[in-house]
């Protein structure tokens, strides 16, 4: 036997991969395989989607931070009735709202003042050019009970068990880990919290907004019903003339 096969063999002996380590392995494996099962892809797709699928729904493209200006359009509040929106939302004073997807904050504003000096928006945004519109707005209109959160694209990155309502107004359809997403914004939820899908209306063909940046109410309880995340229906809001409120409440 030569020296060098004798020192392996003596490093297999002693060497040995920790189970912790191999348990991790495993772990990030069923991951792995998890996630190529629960998304489907298909190069033949919707242009505005990305070919990627989550039971049965077209994921679509992100806006980007150049669409400020059309979220910031002087015709919105007309179109979709914000204001509206946020009564529906049944939001009282001194509560805790997470707005995901707040962009430049055009919703986060809203929110601020139905949440009062005691309450507090969570601005949650993955784009840091949006998180710096929004920082400007509330610099001018003084604004101090809303703070900008950083997140990723599989987590809102808030404190578990920290806020009483999450409200997503026209973007859990451009989620690209939507399973991933809304399980962690279920964490974040108090016991008895609340979840709003605010998104355009796939029933209503009157709504002028292309077809993957639109969902079923059928298909929103399909994938906030999903027993991991802990939710069950509420009610929805039918009172905006293009957009339905889809509500969850945390079990």
């Amino acid at each position: 036997m030569t020296i060098r096969s004798s020192l392996l063999i003596i490093s297999s002996m002693f060497f040995v991969t920790p189970p912790s380590l191999i348990f991790a392995q495993d772990d990030a494996g069923k991951k792995d395989e998890e996630q190529s099962e629960r998304y489907t892809f298909d190069i033949r797709h919707d242009p505005n989607g990305i070919g990627k699928f989550y039971l049965g729904r077209e994921i679509a493209h992100v806006m980007g931070h150049q669409g400020i200006r059309w979220l910031e359009r002087e015709t919105r509040e007309e179109e979709e009735r914000l204001s509206l929106l946020i009564e529906g939302l049944k939001i009282k004073p001194g509560m805790s709202v997470a707005d995901i997807g707040a962009g430049s904050g055009v919703i986060s504003v809203l929110l601020s003042k139905a949440v009062g000096e005691e309450g507090e928006v969570l601005a949650v945004d993955i784009q840091p050019e949006m998180l710096t519109a929004l920082q400007n707005k509330l610099r001018l209109l003084g604004i101090k009970n809303v703070k900008g959160v950083l997140g990723t694209t599989k987590s809102p990155k808030l404190e578990a068990e920290s806020v009483d309502l999450v409200v997503m107004v026209d973007v859990y359809h451009e989620f690209d880990f939507p399973y991933e997403m809304l399980n962690e914004i279920a964490k974040s939820l108090k016991k008895g919290g609340r979840v709003a899908f605010v998104e355009y209306r796939l029933e209503d063909p009157k709504v002028p907004i292309k077809l993957v940046h639109k969902m079923s109410e059928a298909q929103v309880k399909k994938e906030a019903l999903i027993k991991d995340h802990g939710l069950k229906y509420l009610e929805t809001f039918r009172k905006l003339p293009r957009q339905h409120v889809v509500i969850f409440e945390k079990k």
